[in-house]
């Protein structure tokens, strides 16, 4: 007599993994690491182009006022920049060999909208002045493609004296990229001229937001299509959902960066119809869904009044 025995303890087999399926896999991930590392390329690149320090109109004289620029803010509904002047001393203008105390005094004049004039005493050291400067050739509604210019003229005099001098100017402002050039160092009166765009990271989340807000609009307007095809009658939780995503949008809205105007092209391109379409899918839905209830209700009584 032959007895048989069944290995319970042996592990059971694992079904081999269909080839289509580690396809897709592997084709999503690699999906995510291009972008992943075409998201870090473009934050170095434009950390390494923002931020920079740059040398413009500087004088052949030995004895100068270095004017230590800095663009801290672009406020492009006041039509201004902030700007922070810091006067370094070069030669006789110094109190001494590579220092930044002012030997003479120095009074510099900033030709803007409106006109500045900054005075260094002699014995005092360097210390950063805020100038406002007017900006023009611009319109904010244009929001992201809203560009601008700034011109300001700087001159310096000494004991009644002109006094060469030259600009190093640095860009902080996050939100803005200002392309600066500056001329007539040999003139003694330098003039700066600028101009001011928007950010990549600003003009990347603003297409964003234009593409999220289409999506949402496209995505309640087929959801709206489907229940009134089914004749679902009121869908409660999707009736909850479309009316999320109309107040959503204006959350959205409000959060781009820059605080753009009411009436702005991305409003135009993408805001306005987008609270349009979910506000129709999400009053026709409810209006057939009504429809539908009350059918069927008056169908329950015909059959309640017939048995």
């Amino acid at each position: 007599m032959q007895v048989t025995t069944d290995d319970t303890s042996a592990p059971p087999a694992v079904p081999p993994r269909h080839p289509r399926r580690r396809w897709r896999f592997a084709v999503v991930l690699a999906m995510v690491i291009a972008l992943c590392g075409s998201g870090i390329g473009l934050y170095l690149n434009e950390r390494n182009t923002r931020e920079q320090t740059r040398e413009l109109a500087i004088p052949s004289a030995p004895d100068w006022i270095e004017l230590d620029v800095t663009a801290q803010d672009v406020d492009a509904a006041a039509q201004q920049l902030t700007l922070y002047v810091t006067p370094v001393p070069h030669g006789r203008f110094a109190a001494g060999p590579d220092s930044q105390t002012v030997g003479r005094p120095v009074e510099i004049t900033v030709t803007g909208t409106p006109k500045v004039t900054l005075r260094a005493a002699e014995g005092e050291a360097a210390a950063s002045q805020l100038v406002q400067v007017g900006m023009y050739d611009g319109t904010k509604t244009d929001y992201p493609f809203d560009r601008y210019r700034m011109e300001a003229g700087f001159t310096a005099t000494s004991g009644g004296s002109a006094v060469p001098v030259g600009i190093v100017f640095t860009d902080t402002d996050p939100f803005f990229v200002l392309r600066p050039q500056a001329t007539g160092a040999s003139t003694g009166a330098v003039t700066l001229d600028a101009k001011i765009t928007r950010s990549r990271s600003t003009f990347i989340l603003s297409w964003f937001m234009i593409a999220a807000m289409w999506a949402l609009a496209l995505a309640v307007l087929g959801a709206a299509e489907v229940l009134y095809r089914k004749r679902e009658g009121l869908v409660w939780p999707s009736l909850g959902w479309m009316a999320a995503s109309l107040f959503a949008l204006i959350g959205m809205r409000n959060a781009a960066p820059g605080a753009p105007p009411i009436g702005s092209l991305m409003d135009y391109v993408a805001f306005f119809w987008a609270e349009g379409i979910i506000a129709a899918s999400l009053a026709c839905t409810a209006w057939f869904g009504i429809r539908t209830e009350h059918r069927l209700r008056r169908e329950k009584e015909a059959d309640a009044d017939g048995a």
